[in-house]
């Protein structure tokens, strides 16, 4: 059973009527609920006090560092969902890649991906590979309670770009010549792995998460025809392969307001929206029956305390026709956010939103 069951004549588990989680569903909320990508991370100082001289890959196999930089901003800002602490590049290292998270660069991959020699590399995740997975968010469901915990993972097309590319780009040249010019090599690395992301998911559905977002950071950089044809297949692998679970399903990326309505036809439950697309009409390019989650730009909160709320009103406002909204930024929390201005945002949008 999952934290999102409600098997017939047991009582529901502790997070099934969340806000969060309700507003996933598209059911009435007591108000709209907040969470915020990358609010376990740089913008904190007990984060970065605790991670202090411990290398990104390890604090993400270390299950009581996993658990405790997870809870702090529930603890500080009063979330209503703690998202599960990793990096998109873990199952990849769980595996046996050679690759690192280099600070100021990102993940660097030492052999890049270009040959159908190269697929040999992506064998099957295992649960057992990902041990310290299972374990973190044993201990993190027994401390949040009623707080749902969202499971993530990185989308096979953004993984592929890191694979083939070698590290991060501006331009994916590498991945976007694989996709044009060898599309047979490009479906299967996007096949393989979106098996292993699937895998990864489970594992974390399984261990006690109550919802999972797919993280296509950068799909943004395709034409729709494009996704449609060459990515979409991938992406829906993965949505089917934990539909059965029937925990809400969440997919984001970036610039990808052309892609939005695509997005959600690959399965997703939620579909993540950033800053550059209002949500009402979000709403239209998506379609009925998705919620929608965003979408205040993050540079926002970099300006003063009236600023911020009435910007976030704008936002609520433009989602008051939605079926489902879950409030969040266009993108990840900035490193250098001041804290306090998450906690008052948390709560403006907790008191406006009251019904």
């Amino acid at each position: 059973m999952t934290a999102n069951d409600t098997p017939s004549g047991k009582q529901p588990t502790a997070t099934y009527d969340s806000a969060f989680l309700k507003a996933c569903r598209r059911e009435p909320v007591p108000h709209t609920p907040v969470w915020f990508m990358r609010q376990a991370g740089r913008s904190l100082p007990e984060y970065r006090k605790v991670r202090e001289g411990i290398p990104m890959l390890e604090s993400c196999m270390r299950p009581e560092l996993v658990t405790e930089i997870t809870l702090q901003p529930v603890r500080r800002h009063d979330v209503d969902a703690a998202i599960y602490f990793s990096d998109i590049v873990v199952p990849l290292k769980a595996i046996g890649l050679d690759l690192d998270i280099k600070p100021g660069v990102g993940p660097v991959v030492e052999q890049p991906i270009r040959t159908r020699a190269d697929l040999a590399r992506l064998r099957d995740l295992t649960p057992e590979d990902v041990t310290y997975v299972t374990e973190a968010i044993g201990m993190l469901t027994r401390e949040l309670g009623a707080t749902p915990l969202i499971g993530f993972a990185g989308a096979p097309f953004t993984l592929a770009s890191y694979l083939v590319e070698g590290g991060p780009s501006r331009t994916y040249e590498n991945a976007k010549a694989m996709m044009y010019g060898d599309p047979e090599l490009w479906a299967d690395l996007l096949d393989r792995l979106a098996d292993i992301t699937a895998a990864f998911l489970k594992v974390q559905i399984e261990a006690g998460a109550s919802a999972v977002q797919l993280f296509d950071s950068w799909v943004g950089a395709l034409a729709p025809a494009d996704y449609r044809r060459s990515v979409m297949p991938a992406s829906a692998k993965v949505f089917d392969a934990v539909a059965g679970y029937g925990v809400p399903r969440i997919h984001f990326g970036v610039g990808t307001g052309e892609l939005l309505g695509l997005m959600g036809e690959a399965g997703a439950d939620v579909v993540g929206v950033d800053w550059r697309v209002p949500l009402d009409e979000a709403v239209r390019r998506v379609g009925p029956g998705k919620a929608l989650q965003g979408n205040l730009d993050p540079t926002v909160l970099f300006t003063d305390k009236d600023t911020v709320e009435a910007r976030a009103r704008e936002v609520l406002e433009a989602a008051a026709g939605l079926e489902g909204h879950v409030f969040n930024l266009g993108h990840g929390v900035m490193p250098n956010t001041d804290p306090d201005a998450l906690t008052r945002l948390v709560d403006h949008v907790h008191t406006h939103s009251a019904r």
